[in-house]
């Protein structure tokens, strides 16, 4: 059975957790805030979750959380231990710190998930592996029990990167409604009948079939926030500066973000801007 640690236990580390456990593997959680998740055994602290686990799995907010836990990781002893970082940050963390992980023992991966929370316990999200070969064949191996959709993208930090890309294709689709639906409206076609024939045709995605409930206002719930879309949007879009390239789609996408604030959705489902781009005056 696979011993494995979740450091952080937010919306997205909880739900990893408790995927691990309904396939079987042995799971303890850790975070710094002391939260815990019913149904997964809590370690009291980081010592005691590395010495417990083989795989150390990193949920972390931003990049100042996963920078802290990396370099309080490293102080331990990581002998025959595999880290894979599953947080959206920047790469760079990472592959700057990869040399210390081998002195400690270590192998590492970033492992980047695409789809939030119900994608995960469904076992339906998709995981891009940046690593070394034999780092990434044992992520594989364990993310595996996350999905189907498990990819080894190349080095250490290409995981992250194919995030940009494939995440942000999903913030130009929306994108590119922020500036037709406005016309839509004026026009008296219904929301409802743009997304049906949208979603139905090559123009559409699996992303718009699968939100139609929660774009028309029938399924309140949140899978993934507004807040936490334009968190990522930011970082996409450092991580492209990094890499001396810019995305005006993902410029265009930030746009958004004061009217959604100012419309009092920042965390409702990122759905909600659908509506938002429907309902703009022209």
């Amino acid at each position: 059975m696979t011993r494995i640690g979740v450091i952080g236990l937010g919306r997205m580390g909880a739900a990893m957790a408790e995927r691990f456990v309904a396939q079987g593997a042995q799971v303890c959680g850790w975070t710094r805030s002391g939260r815990t998740v019913p149904g997964i055994d809590s370690a009291p602290d980081m010592e005691s979750l590395v010495a417990q686990s083989e795989v150390i799995a990193l949920s972390l907010l931003d990049d100042a959380a996963v920078a802290a836990v990396l370099d309080a990781l490293l102080k331990r002893d990581l002998s025959g231990k595999l880290v894979a970082d599953t947080s959206t940050a920047d790469p760079h963390l990472l592959c700057d710190r990869a040399a210390a992980f081998a002195a400690r023992g270590a192998q590492i991966v970033d492992a980047p998930i695409s789809g939030g929370p119900e994608l995960v316990r469904a076992g339906a999200c998709g995981v891009f592996i940046g690593g070394e070969d034999a780092a990434a064949a044992q992520a594989q191996e364990v993310m595996a029990l996350l999905s189907g959709r498990v990819f080894h993208t190349g080095p250490l930090g290409t995981g992250l990167v194919m995030k940009v890309i494939n995440n942000g294709m999903l913030q130009a689709y929306f994108s590119g409604l922020a500036d037709l639906l406005p016309m839509a409206r004026a026009a008296g076609l219904p929301l409802e009948t743009v997304l049906t024939i949208l979603a139905g045709g090559p123009a559409g995605l699996p992303m718009l079939k699968d939100r139609m409930a929660k774009i028309l206002g029938s399924d309140p719930g949140v899978g993934f926030p507004v807040s936490g879309v334009m968190k990522d949007n930011a970082l996409f879009r450092a991580i492209l500066a990094s890499y001396g390239q810019a995305a005006p789609t993902l410029e265009r996408f930030a746009a958004q973000a004061p009217a959604a604030a100012a419309a009092g959705l920042w965390e409702a489902d990122l759905a909600a801007l659908v509506r938002l781009a429907y309902a703009a005056e022209d």
